[in-house]
């Protein structure tokens, strides 16, 4: 039997607006520009979805599922063919600051999967805000 696990970042300031923020998230093509080098190969992408090899997962696929205007966006995903997880982003919905947001991932993990995944998920969780934090390309949407 297997449990939801849920694991969740800080909340980070981005260099954006919350409706440039969500412009660019909603396109998943523009996803792996927050994904450090050679921590995933294999990138293929389409508007609404994309799928990549990682290391000892093998491959991950990844698709847009909710869109809540300026507030959410949330990813649906599986790894290891059998795996879910929902990647949801909150953003604070305000057009006259730079805006916030925070990230949730839950996953299907068994105990043991639990035990092996939650620092490497905390980690990437990390990864993203920090990547989210320093980058300046969002109007640099990518077709």
């Amino acid at each position: 039997m297997t449990d939801l696990s849920y694991f969740e970042s800080r909340s980070g300031k981005l260099t954006c607006n919350s409706r440039e923020f969500f412009d660019f998230v909603t396109d998943i093509r523009n996803f792996e520009r927050f994904i450090p080098e050679r921590t995933i190969n294999a990138w293929y992408a389409e508007k609404e979805s994309c799928r990549f090899k990682v290391s000892m997962l093998g491959e991950v696929n990844v698709r847009l599922i909710e869109k809540e205007k300026y507030n959410k966006v949330v990813y649906s995903g599986d790894a290891l063919r059998k795996n879910d997880f929902l990647l949801t982003i909150n953003i604070s919905d305000n057009d006259e600051r730079p805006a916030d947001v925070q990230l949730m991932l839950s996953a299907d993990l068994n105990p043991m999967m639990k035990m092996i995944a939650s620092k490497p998920i905390e980690q990437f969780l990390e990864i993203l805000i920090k990547e989210m934090e320093t980058f300046c390309g969002w109007k640099e949407i990518r077709e």
